[in-house]
């Protein structure tokens, strides 16, 4: 008779284990073998409240038009001042930012426009937060939002943004923040788009 393993240790050994098996835990740390960038997502309402929070699950969506989506807790007050303001910025930050990111997820840190106190940052085209020094910043009106677990996925379309391509990102991986690896360049490989007519 065979003996019984554990479902931590069955995906230790890369074994599939049933997602019925898994606890949050074990997920959160398997998705963390995923390396992504980490943003500040920031908006601005007109009664002058604003806000900011630290954000890794960002992605493009759309080329035509321009969409990006940003997933954020449901019952955070992000996703409730983003659909007041209608808009949103994405904030892409670079390799010397991480007290950027440790603030804007920080609980403790004040409310309102007193979080960005000490923070360099301009209004963007939809009045939200651009902050200084990002490799790149997305500025966007809010497109549609989507309900998906305890989480709310908000498309955004792009109205401007700024690119500073000569700063390499900030990089977060298994729980730790990194940075690309120092060396030489490899080469670039040439991204052709195609519209359909």
């Amino acid at each position: 008779m065979g003996s019984v393993v554990s479902p931590i240790r069955a995906a230790e050994a890369g074994h599939a284990v049933p997602a019925t098996a898994v606890d949050v835990g074990a997920f959160r740390e398997a998705m963390g073998s995923f390396p992504t960038g980490v943003t500040v997502v920031t908006v601005a309402c007109d009664d002058g409240d604003m806000h900011g929070m630290t954000v890794n699950s960002f992605s493009s969506v759309s080329l035509d038009p321009m969409l990006v989506l940003v997933c954020l807790t449901a019952t955070s007050c992000g996703p409730g001042l983003i659909e007041r303001a209608g808009a949103f910025a994405v904030n892409v930050l670079s390799a010397g930012q991480q007290d950027l990111s440790r603030w804007f997820a920080n609980r403790h840190r004040p409310a309102g426009p007193a979080m960005f106190d000490g923070v360099p940052f301009e209004p963007g085209v939809t009045g939200c937060p651009v902050l200084a020094g990002t490799t790149a910043s997305f500025d966007c009106r809010l497109w549609q939002s989507h309900r998906a677990g305890d989480h709310l996925i908000m498309l955004g379309e792009v109205v401007a943004l700024v690119h500073r391509p000569q700063l390499e990102p900030l990089i977060f991986h298994a729980g730790q923040y990194k940075a690309l690896q120092p060396g030489p360049t490899p080469p670039v490989a040439q991204l052709h788009v195609v519209r359909s007519q």
